[in-house]
């Protein structure tokens, strides 16, 4: 098992329509207004990014996102990430229920040496702390989309 490579999988129920969620999702240099653990998003460019994030854990993590899909009608935003994790992250934006379903599907190395030497102990910790981090995202977005 390699200690530094994560598969994280989250799935958000959000009360609104689909092209609202995919709206507010295409949009990261938005997210420290409603997400607060990203810490910043600096634009490079149309299709790169470079953002820092921080959730409990007293870290910060900071990467390059770059686009490599987006297909609105299709609901999908992929990007390749690069910096202290290394990988892929996905967001599909369906319809579910009476609003929609976000599914969030990232496969990342962490390249952090920090986290790297902390990996065997911290991976629960890490882990937890990613799941805290989304469920504050989740609570955000909807807050962001009411308020809309």
């Amino acid at each position: 098992m390699d200690w530094n490579h994560y598969r994280f999988r989250t799935l958000w129920s959000v009360p609104a329509a689909p092209a609202a969620v995919f709206a507010a999702l295409e949009r990261p240099e938005t997210y420290p207004g409603w997400w607060p653990q990203v810490r910043a998003v600096t634009r490079l460019d149309g299709a790169t990014g470079v953002l820092t994030i921080r959730s409990v854990l007293p870290y910060d993590i900071t990467f390059v996102a770059r686009e490599t899909r987006r297909d609105p009608a299709a609901g999908v935003l992929e990007a390749t990430l690069s910096g202290d994790i290394e990988g892929s992250a996905c967001w599909t934006v369906t319809p579910g229920g009476a609003g929609t379903l976000a599914r969030y599907d990232q496969d990342v190395d962490v390249t952090k040496p920090l986290l790297r030497r902390l990996a065997v102990p911290g991976r629960p910790v890490f882990r937890a702390n990613h799941r805290l981090m989304m469920a504050a995202g989740r609570r955000g977005l909807v807050r962001r989309l009411r308020a809309v």
